[in-house]
C-alpha cells in the first residue's frame, strides 16, 4: 500500500489542523493510501532533550507570545530562527535520513515553513525518487528561506496566484507547481449543517434582532481580543477565545452595553460562524479563509504586531474589496459601521469566492505519484551506516 507522510509541528495550530484535514479528505475520497501524521519536533527532538535542557519548549514558546498578543518583534525572531536552523543542518539532516530509513514513505508532503530545505535535502539522499511535497498554508511566501526553497528538486502546492508567482521566481518550473483555490479547511466546514441562528442566538444570551460581530484569533486566543471588546463595547460580539482560559475570564467579567458571548475551545467554529454577520481577527491564514468560506466579511488589522508573514494577507483582503482593514483597535468602531453600512455588497464579494482546495488536494498527490520515478525498495541512497558520517 502506497504510504504518505504529513509532516506538521504545533507552532499554531493552522499546521497540525491542515494536516488533519488533508488526513481527512484523502479518506473521504477513499484513495488506497495510508496516511501517518508526523510531528516533526518528535523527528528531531524524540526525548525533547532541548525542553529538559533550556526550559523552553520551542513550540510552547510560540504560542504563549501568540496569546499574550506579544508579536511585536517577530521577524527579527523568525530571522534568528531561520539562522539556527541553518547552523544546526547536519544534525537535523542525520536525524531525518534515519527515521526516513526506517519509515520508508513513498510521499512526504510538509505543511510546516523553515524546514523544507532540510526534509527534502535529507528526503533525497535517503530515498531519491520518493516526491517532496510543500503543500504551503500561508497565502504567500516570506522571502528568503521562508516556505519556498531555492535550488531544490519539490513539488509546491500553492493556494493563490501569488504564491504561484513567488515559486516561479524562486526558479521552480511549472511541473513542480500546484495552484489550489485556497487555503486548507477542516472538511467539517463543507457539511456544516443549517443552524436556526434565532434560537442558538438566543441561547448565548444574544439578541437575534442585532448585527452580530466574531472575534476569533485561532485556538490560542489572544489578549488584544480584550482591548477589542472594549472598544466595540455598544456592539453585539460572539467572543471565540479558543484554550485561553484566562482571557475568557476577563471578557466575562467586562461590563458592556450591548450582549456579548465567550466561548471557549471548541471544534464546533463554522457553526458558531453561522450565527455572526462579520468577522474580527488577525490576519491569519486558516482564520480568514474559514470566515470568507462562511460568508463572513472580514476586519482585520495590519500593524508592527502583524505577524509577517501575515502582512500580505492583509492588503488581499482590503484589494479584493472583502471587509476592512485597520491598523489598531481603536478605529474598529468607525470601520465596524461601514462594514454593516456596506453589508450586502460585502457579502456578494464573500460569496464569489469558492474555495475547495481540502478536496482538490488529494488528486493532486496522486498526480505527483503517477510521475513519481522511484527505485526498488531496499535500494536507498545512503545505507544507515553512512547517515551518521
Amino acid at each position: 500500500m502506497t504510504t504518505i507522510d504529513l509532516v506538521y509541528f504545533d507552532a499554531g495550530g493552522g499546521h497540525r489542523a491542515a494536516a488533519r484535514a488533508l488526513q481527512e479528505a484523502i479518506a473521504e475520497q477513499r484513495r488506497p493510501w495510508r496516511v501517518r501524521l508526523v510531528q516533526l519536533a518528535d523527528v528531531l527532538d524524540p526525548g525533547r532533550r532541548w525542553r529538559t535542557r533550556t526550559g523552553i519548549d520551542p513550540e510552547a514558546f510560540y504560542n504563549t507570545r501568540l496569546a499574550q498578543g506579544r508579536t511585536l518583534g517577530f521577524a527579527h525572531g523568525l530571522r534568528a530562527l531561520q539562522a539556527l536552523i541553518r547552523l544546526s543542518h547536519r544534525p537535523m539532516r542525520q536525524a531525518l535520513e534515519q527515521h526516513w530509513l526506517r519509515s520508508e514513505p513513498d510521499l512526504v508532503v510538509s505543511l510546516v515553513p523553515n524546514f523544507n530545505r532540510v526534509l527534502c535535502e535529507s528526503l533525497a539522499r535517503t530515498l531519491p525518487g520518493v516526491p517532496f511535497t510543500t503543500v504551503m498554508t500561508d497565502m504567500a511566501d516570506l522571502p528568503p528561506r521562508f516556505w519556498i526553497e531555492r535550488g531544490q528538486v519539490q513539488h509546491l502546492v500553492c493556494g493563490t496566484p501569488q504564491a504561484l508567482a513567488q515559486a516561479r521566481r524562486a526558479g521552480h518550473a511549472d511541473p513542480h507547481l500546484w495552484l489550489t483555490s485556497g487555503m486548507v479547511l477542516d472538511p467539517s466546514f463543507y457539511r456544516a449543517p443549517p443552524v436556526d441562528r434565532e434560537q442558538e442566538l438566543a441561547a448565548l444570551g444574544l439578541d437575534p434582532s442585532r448585527p452580530t460581530g466574531l472575534v476569533l484569533f485561532g485556538a490560542q486566543g489572544s489578549m488584544q481580543m480584550l482591548s477589542i471588546a472594549r472598544r466595540l463595547d455598544g456592539h453585539q460580539l460572539l467572543l471565540m477565545c479558543g484554550r485561553h482560559t484566562r482571557l475568557a475570564d476577563a471578557l466575562r467579567a467586562l461590563p458592556r452595553r450591548a450582549p456579548h458571548a465567550v466561548v471557549g475551545f471548541t471544534p464546533e467554529v463554522a457553526r458558531h460562524m453561522a450565527l455572526a454577520d462579520y468577522f474580527i481577527g488577525k490576519p491569519g491564514p486558516a482564520s480568514l479563509a474559514e470566515a470568507l468560506h462562511m460568508g463572513l466579511p472580514v476586519l482585520t488589522f495590519l500593524n508592527a504586531w502583524t505577524m509577517p508573514q501575515e502582512r500580505w494577507n492583509a492588503g488581499w483582503i482590503a484589494a479584493q474589496g472583502l471587509g476592512r482593514v485597520v491598523r489598531s483597535p481603536r478605529a474598529l468602531p468607525a470601520a465596524v459601521d461601514e462594514v454593516l453600512a456596506n453589508l450586502p455588497a460585502l457579502r456578494r464579494r464573500v460569496a464569489a469566492i469558492d474555495n475547495r482546495a481540502v478536496f482538490e488536494l488529494p488528486q493532486i498527490l496522486a498526480d505527483i505519484l503517477a510521475t513519481a520515478a522511484r527505485p526498488p525498495r531496499g535500494l536507498p541512497a545512503l545505507q544507515p551506516e553512512e547517515v551518521l558520517r
